[in-house]
C-alpha cells in the first residue's frame, strides 16, 4: 500500500514532492478519486491527496472570476457560486461522487456544455502548481485579459499530474441564464441521429449541449439543451422538432436540462464490466465510428457529445472485449481521430493502445524539464 500524504497548504505539497524526488519515490495524485481507474495498474510509493487544499480564495462577483484551491469539490464550488447567481460553465462527470477542481483540470474533464461555453482550456485563467523540485510556479493570472508571458497554464490541463500538482486555479465564470430547456428525439439509425445533430451544429442557435445516445433498446436518441433568453431557447427546441420530423421522428420536451443530461453522464460514470473506450473524432466521422462500435459489440452503449466529437462506448461483451476495444482504437485513428481505453478490469488491454501519440518527443522534453526524476504519475503516461 502506498504511503498517504495529505498536505494542507501549497507549500506543504511542494515540500512533500521535493522529498519524494530526493528519495526517488513515485507519486500518484488523488483528488476526489473519481478518475482512479485511468492509466495502468502500476503501484506507486506515495499517494498524494489534495483534499486538504480546500476552499475559495477569492471571488469578486462583479469581475466574473473565482480563485479556488484545487482540492475543493466542484459541487461545493457550484453551490457557492449559485448563491450569487453565477456558475462555472463546466458540467464534468462524477460531480456527485466528489470530483475536485484540480482533478478536472488535470484530466481535462469537460462536459456536454463545452460546445456552447468552451472547455477547461477556455475557462481557466491561471494556476499555481507545486513542482517536484519543491518550488511553486504560477502561470496565467486572475484577470480575464492577461498578456504577460506565455500561456503556460494550458500545459497542466490534461497532464494527469505528470508535470506537477495544481494547487490553486482561477476561472472565468458567468451569470446563470434566465431560461433553460431540454428536449429529445429518437431515431432508428445512427445516421439520422448524427445527421440531425450536425444540422443543429451548423445553425446559429448554439444549444448548450447536443448529445446522441444508443439506448438499451438499440435506438438512437438525440438530446439537446439550450439556455439564455426565452426566444432563442424556444427556437432551438423548434429546430429540433423540424429536424426530427424531416427524419420521421417526433420530439419530447424534457424541461430541466439536468433531467435530460444527467442520466447520459451516468451511463458512462456507472459503467461496470467490459471496457469504456473514449474517442475524439471529426464530426463527420461520428456515424462511421458508432456503426463500427455496434459491429464489434452488438450490445454496446454509446454516449456521444455530437457537437464536439467526443464519444464514450461501453463495450459489455466481456468475452470479446480485448479485440473489440483494440478494433475501436484502430478505427478512431483511421477516421482521423484518437481513442483510449478509459476504464476496464480486463487483463491484456493497453489503456493507450497503438503507436506513440503525436508530439511524443515534445511531451518527453516537457516531462524531463518539469520532473527530471520521473516520480510523478508513472502509471498515467502514454510514453511508457
Amino acid at each position: 500500500m502506498p504511503r498517504v500524504e495529505r498536505p494542507a497548504t501549497p507549500e506543504a505539497c511542494a515540500d512533500a514532492l521535493r522529498a519524494c524526488a530526493e528519495d526517488r519515490r513515485s507519486v500518484r495524485v488523488r483528488g476526489g478519486g473519481t478518475k482512479d481507474h485511468l492509466g495502468t495498474r502500476r503501484e506507486t510509493d506515495v499517494m498524494l491527496e489534495t483534499a486538504g487544499l480546500d476552499g475559495i480564495i477569492d471571488h469578486v462577483p462583479a469581475d466574473l472570476t473565482v480563485t479556488v484551491r484545487a482540492g475543493m469539490s466542484f459541487a461545493a464550488l457550484r453551490d457557492a457560486l449559485a448563491k450569487h447567481g453565477q456558475f462555472l460553465p463546466l458540467d464534468p462527470p462524477h460531480v456527485a461522487r466528489g470530483a475536485t477542481v484540480g482533478g478536472i483540470i488535470a484530466t481535462n474533464s469537460n462536459g456536454f456544455g463545452r460546445y456552447r461555453y468552451g472547455s477547461v482550456r477556455d475557462l481557466l485563467l491561471g494556476v499555481r502548481v507545486a513542482l517536484p523540485d519543491g518550488t511553486i510556479a504560477r502561470a496565467g493570472g486572475r484577470v480575464v485579459k492577461n498578456v504577460a508571458g506565455y500561456d503556460l497554464n494550458k500545459l497542466f490541463i490534461g497532464s494527469f499530474g505528470t508535470l506537477g500538482v495544481v494547487v490553486e486555479a482561477t476561472f472565468k465564470i458567468l451569470p446563470v441564464p434566465p431560461v433553460a430547456k431540454a428536449a429529445s428525439a429518437t431515431f432508428t439509425t445512427p445516421g439520422d441521429a448524427f445527421g440531425a445533430a450536425d444540422a443543429l451544429v451548423r445553425t446559429s442557435l448554439r444549444p448548450t449541449a447536443i448529445v446522441v445516445e444508443r439506448t438499451e433498446d438499440r435506438r438512437w436518441r438525440l438530446a439537446i439543451a439550450a439556455a439564455g433568453e426565452a426566444a432563442p431557447v424556444d427556437r432551438a427546441m423548434a429546430e429540433l422538432g423540424r429536424l426530427a420530423a424531416a427524419r420521421g421522428a417526433s420530439t419530447e420536451a424534457i424541461g430541466d436540462p439536468e433531467a435530460a443530461l444527467g442520466p447520459l453522464r451516468e451511463i458512462v460514470d456507472a459503467a461496470t464490466g467490459g471496457a469504456v473506450v473514449r474517442a475524439a473524432l471529426p464530426l463527420s466521422a461520428q456515424t462511421a465510428f458508432a456503426e463500427a462500435a455496434v459491429r464489434v459489440d452488438r450490445g454496446a452503449r454509446i454516449v456521444a457529445d455530437a457537437a464536439s466529437g467526443i464519444a464514450h462506448v461501453h463495450l459489455r461483451d466481456e468475452a470479446g472485449v480485448v479485440a473489440a476495444a483494440d478494433g475501436l482504437l484502430a478505427k478512431a485513428r483511421v477516421l482521423g481521430g484518437s481513442a483510449r481505453v478509459e476504464r476496464t478490469a480486463v487483463a491484456g488491454l493497453d489503456p493507450f493502445g497503438g503507436p506513440e501519440p503525436a508530439g511524443a518527443f515534445l511531451m518527453r522534453r516537457l516531462k524531463e524539464a518539469f520532473d527530471p526524476n520521473g516520480i510523478l504519475e508513472p502509471a498515467r503516461s502514454a510514453l511508457g
